[in-house]
């Protein structure tokens, strides 16, 4: 997503820092889900990065599952970091740190896991993605979650009912997510798709558990005015057109990913991996 300001995605993420865990519901439930993949894996990484950490939900988490492993974490937003070192104990184990996801302050070859929970779709992942390689050794992985392009398709049909500017982000498809890991370098990327949704009595309900969890308007040439009262008012009664069963749905779908450095064993399942490639060379 090369149209994307990063200037405006660091300002909505720090204005909602304050309020983000009260209506990260959704988050908090695709980053368990993100979590529980870890039990596929007999993985021991020696370093976890928790690449978009927000206010650090998944920092404890990682820290239950893998005990003997520094994780770190790191968000683009400052207020973001700063409600994540709130969290108990947290500042005494987990480095937290503010940086661009797109341009990581590590060394090479430093990290042996990157998991990141519903950040890559506010980055260009044709940089974040080699970044992240960039980051791993031999033997590390990428484990992640993102949108897809149904994510607000409920919000963005009503919009386009009012006006052409785009109002709405548009997410990345799960095949073009894929070609990005594999442009990247990464080996052996795994893909799939669940689908959410949340239903709402009414639109500025909708709009105000997005405001919550900093989903504004990111494009660089997004319309930078007032949305006026007649706009506004047209927007919600396309939208109520969309009601079933007394409420407004807004669904979100989630691309779950996992991609692995080329070329180097691996622990899955019990089994060391070995690519034949990699066995011909010690032959």
């Amino acid at each position: 997503m090369h149209d994307l300001s990063r200037a405006a995605i660091r300002a909505a993420f720090d204005r909602a820092a304050r309020g983000y865990d009260e209506g990260a519901i959704l988050q908090r439930t695709v980053a368990d889900q993100l979590l529980a993949r870890f039990e596929w894996l007999r993985a021991r990484p020696s370093v976890i990065l928790d690449l978009g950490t927000g206010t650090g939900y998944a920092l404890p988490r990682l820290r239950k599952r893998f005990p003997q492993s520094m994780v770190m974490g790191c968000d683009v937003a400052p207020a973001m970091i700063r409600r994540a070192r709130r969290r108990r104990g947290l500042w005494r184990t987990s480095p937290l740190f503010v940086a661009d996801g797109e341009r990581l302050p590590l060394a090479r070859r430093g990290v042996d896991c990157i998991y990141s929970n519903l950040a890559f779709q506010w980055m260009d992942v044709s940089v974040a993605f080699p970044e992240c390689l960039r980051l791993l050794r031999p033997g590390g992985f990428l484990t992640f979650s993102t949108f897809g392009p149904d994510t607000l398709k409920e919000l963005r049909a009503a919009w386009a009912e009012v006006d052409d500017r785009p109002h709405v982000h548009r997410f990345t498809d799960m095949h073009d997510v894929g070609d990005a890991l594999i442009e990247a370098g990464f080996a052996d990327p795994v893909l799939d798709v669940e689908h959410y949704t949340l239903t709402y009595p009414h639109a500025v309900s909708a709009l105000r558990d997005l405001k919550r969890i900093g989903a504004h308007n990111a494009y660089a040439g997004r319309f930078a005015g007032l949305t006026g009262k007649g706009r506004y008012r047209r927007f919600v009664e396309a939208y109520e057109r969309q009601r079933r069963d007394g409420r407004l749905p807004v669904t979100y779908e989630v691309v779950y990913g996992q991609a692995w450095y080329p070329d180097a064993p691996r622990m899955v399942a019990g089994e060391v991996r070995v690519p034949i490639a990699d066995l011909a060379r010690r032959r």
